[in-house]
């Protein structure tokens, strides 16, 4: 039979004290150790996902940056386009409304940072220059730019849209079709 004064409640500061086992403190010690190293875990993965979002944050804002800045390049283009097709006198003031405009537009790029590649005569860097054309010849050194399609613009020494050229390329037997 059980006694009415035995009391069933379980004392939850209760850590085992002096009579606990071994076995069971090592257990106790060795569930605080992962229950702390999950604990950590949780927390560097926290970290990781909060970092991973500031990265991407940065990478769209540096990509809509770029994007902005490859925009405004075009319309340096249309001026260059609009001031070489219309040379005939009539079109005098008209041109130079345009030149003056084009002039103040690269004149404030520049003061940011913008510079135009202007490669004719130098050697191809692919880093730079964007090959659309080559032409065999052995009047200019092999690799010499011959013409310029389209200029090139580096933004502090970063390229924002690479110079789209023709190359001058020595010709050699094998690409005349002469078989040996």
């Amino acid at each position: 039979m059980l006694d009415k004064d035995f009391d069933m409640t379980i004392d939850p500061d209760d850590s085992g004290g002096p009579d606990q086992s071994p076995e069971a403190k090592t257990v106790a010690a060795d569930s605080a150790m992962a229950d702390a190293e999950v604990a950590k875990l949780v927390a560097d993965l926290h970290d990781l996902q909060q970092t991973l979002l500031r990265r991407q944050a940065d990478f769209d804002n540096y990509r809509k940056r770029i994007e902005r800045e490859r925009a405004d390049i075009p319309i340096i283009d249309g001026f260059e386009h609009a001031l070489a097709a219309h040379r005939e006198a009539e079109y005098e003031n008209y041109r130079k409304g345009f030149e003056l405009i084009y002039k103040q537009l690269v004149d404030n790029l520049a003061k940011l940072g913008v510079e135009r590649i202007e490669p004719l005569g130098q050697r191809f860097d692919p880093h730079s220059h964007q090959a659309m054309d080559r032409t065999e010849t052995n009047a200019a050194e092999d690799g010499t730019i011959l013409q310029v399609y389209q200029p090139g613009y580096v933004f502090h020494g970063r390229v924002l849209r690479p110079a789209m050229v023709r190359v001058a390329v020595h010709a050699t037997p094998a690409s005349k079709g002469s078989v040996h």
